[in-house]
């Protein structure tokens, strides 16, 4: 469904001429709004955001008719560096939101996006960010439609900061939660994990590494969609972003009351991957992803998602990796490639930061 305000779209002249970011361009004057014009309204333009008001307004009869509850979330991304093999701080920031919304069940419609710019950014880095956040939202099918800048003086931040907020509505007959784990459930994750956090740590350019991987950062609710398609009764969804997907996996038992066995053999990681992770003392399973979703099916839905998810571009090397168990309640127990078993635990400490 598109939704449309009444308001027309009101075209604007930018008369921008710095190639880096001053003091002036958080004053709320001259300097602020041709930055706004000619970066912001710019890239993002569309009916909701161009009457430039401090809100963006919608319909509510028409948000109705999509669903019966609504989705918010909000979220803010620090990665360093900006950019990285495979995106970006822009595409990171809308896909991230993205994600937050539709492993929630809800189909994502609106961001909203807050700038913290460092005096001294250069302009050509923003512009190249913002027109990154423009593409990751058409790709989406979600709309930019409010946002806010702010500057700070040199050296009181890393160059850029962005903020997002996202809606979204859920479907009526969805409810996909981490409380909602049943015994005999199966767990299910969508491809490779810890390729996010591997192409990370080597963009810092910090180790002499030679292989090369890309972000997974993608967004989920197109292949999310095909699922409740064909089971609406989804138990719980999660992307596994920071933590990955070990963290997923405890949220999911502690909230439940259950225990989680998988098998550390149907878990697929890229071999480099692992092998950076072994050389660097790190594990996979707690590395971040961007683009990996983490959900738990009754058992007789398993095969039709499975199916589903595997012919869906961003599911195709989508696999079952464990199942629910009664006990012991909120331990998520590995069964490793050894025959012995661990129990795998939250993360302790940072592994990496700064990831998104």
């Amino acid at each position: 469904m598109t939704i449309t305000p009444s308001r027309p779209v009101k075209a604007r002249k930018s008369r921008i001429t710095d190639t880096e970011i001053t003091l002036s361009h958080g004053s709320g004057g001259a300097a602020t709004r041709d930055l706004i014009d000619e970066i912001f309204v710019g890239n993002f333009e569309n009916p909701f955001l161009s009457p430039l008001e401090d809100q963006a307004r919608f319909n509510l009869a028409d948000l109705a008719r999509m669903g019966d509850r609504l989705a918010f979330t909000t979220d803010s991304y620090v990665v360093s560096p900006l950019f990285f093999a495979g995106g970006d701080i822009g595409s990171l920031a809308v896909n991230g939101t993205v994600n937050d919304l539709a492993v929630g069940g809800a189909i994502p419609l609106y961001l909203s996006c807050g700038f913290i710019l460092e005096e001294g950014l250069a302009i050509d880095t923003l512009r190249q960010v913002v027109a990154s956040m423009k593409k990751a939202a058409d790709s989406a099918g979600v709309r930019i439609v409010t946002g806010d800048t702010k500057v700070v003086h040199r050296g009181s931040a890393d160059k850029l900061f962005i903020n997002t907020a996202g809606v979204g509505i859920i479907r009526s007959n969805v409810n996909p939660a981490a409380n909602r784990l049943q015994t005999g459930d199966k767990v299910l994750i969508n491809g490779f994990l810890g390729d996010h956090g591997t192409a990370i740590l080597i963009a810092r350019g910090e180790l002499d590494l030679l292989c090369t991987i890309e972000s997974d950062c993608q967004p989920l609710n197109s292949l999310i969609n095909e699922i409740l398609e064909v089971c609406p009764e989804v138990r719980a969804m999660r992307d596994a972003t920071r933590g990955g997907l070990a963290t997923v996996l405890n949220e999911f038992a502690e909230s439940s009351g259950v225990g989680i066995r998988v098998e550390e053999t149907a878990i697929p990681v890229r071999e480099e991957v692992r092998g950076t992770c072994e050389l660097l003392g790190l594990d996979p399973l707690y590395l971040a992803n961007e683009g990996k979703l983490v959900l738990v099916v009754p058992p007789e839905a398993e095969k039709r998602v499975l199916g589903v998810m595997r012919s869906h571009p961003f599911g195709e090397n989508s696999t079952c990796i464990g199942e629910v168990v009664g006990s012991p309640s909120g331990v998520v127990f590995l069964q490793t490639a050894f025959g012995a078993g661990r129990i795998l635990d939250r993360l302790v400490g940072e592994q990496l930061p700064r990831i998104c």
